[in-house]
């Protein structure tokens, strides 16, 4: 429980200042006419008091960055084609389908939040490095992770209608740029592993469908005929064992 706990501390912190970073590429200049009442007396308290409120911002999209910017949106995309694959209407229900995805993405995300974790959280929390040097090597390993699962046919969809000059390297990509590029190939690679889950299924319910029609029993619903044929198929070359290690490996 002290290790979950440990780890669940390292995400949060560790995505806490990403997030941080995203946030102030984005919005780098405050609107001039804004006044807020934080109760400092000092500079030193009035920019301490400027970083809680910017980190409850960036705690507040959270769970955005979570779905959006790791394995989850791949992983619980195809666990929901599985499930609509085999017919089984709720089951798995959404909630063990949703658990069974944040505890994949976590063991899948494990060596990039410990390079995140290494290398700026805890140098940064024992003072010897910057809030600015903590930032820049916290997002080196989460952008490191994005590129590798990115198309660089995405990436040029972004940076054209970013109207930005031609990157030379990865580096000259922002993260605001690559963001979106990651989505939609992470969309993209789910789908075709959706693809790839359906045809063996989708192969019972013909056979299943014209059977039934041959015997003159057209009736009968075939998928109440298909459904314990798919489960048999799925528990005999123990679908969720390949189905999870298919994913895991997938971003290898």
């Amino acid at each position: 429980m002290n290790l979950l706990k440990s780890r669940l501390m390292k995400f949060a912190l560790g995505w806490g200042v990403l997030g941080f970073g995203i946030l102030q590429q984005a919005s780098p200049v405050l609107a001039a006419g804004l006044s807020l009442d934080l109760g400092a007396t000092t500079a030193e308290q009035t920019s301490t008091s400027l970083q809680i409120l910017l980190l409850l911002t960036v705690l507040s999209i959270a769970p955005a960055i979570l779905v959006l910017m790791t394995s989850f949106t791949r992983i619980i995309i195809v666990l929901s084609f599985v499930r609509n694959a085999l017919g089984t209407q709720q089951l798995p229900p959404n909630q063990v389908l949703v658990g069974l995805a944040l505890f994949l993405t976590f063991f899948v995300m494990q060596p990039t939040w410990n390079e995140v974790n290494t290398q700026a959280l805890q140098p940064y929390l024992n003072s010897q490095i910057t809030q600015t040097e903590a930032l820049s090597k916290a997002e080196a390993p989460i952008r490191t992770f994005m590129f590798k699962q990115t198309r660089e046919k995405d990436l040029e969809l972004f940076v054209g209608m970013a109207k930005i000059e031609r990157p030379k390297t990865y580096n000259d990509i922002p993260t605001y740029v690559l963001i979106p590029s990651f989505i939609i190939s992470e969309l993209k690679t789910a789908f075709q592993m959706g693809f790839a889950i359906f045809i063996p299924f989708m192969v019972i319910d013909m056979i299943v469908s014209s059977t039934l029609m041959s015997m003159g029993m057209m009736m009968l619903p075939p998928m109440m005929i298909s459904l314990p044929f798919k489960l048999l198929l799925f528990v005999l070359v123990d679908g969720w064992n390949l189905v999870v290690q298919s994913l895991v490996t997938s971003f290898h």
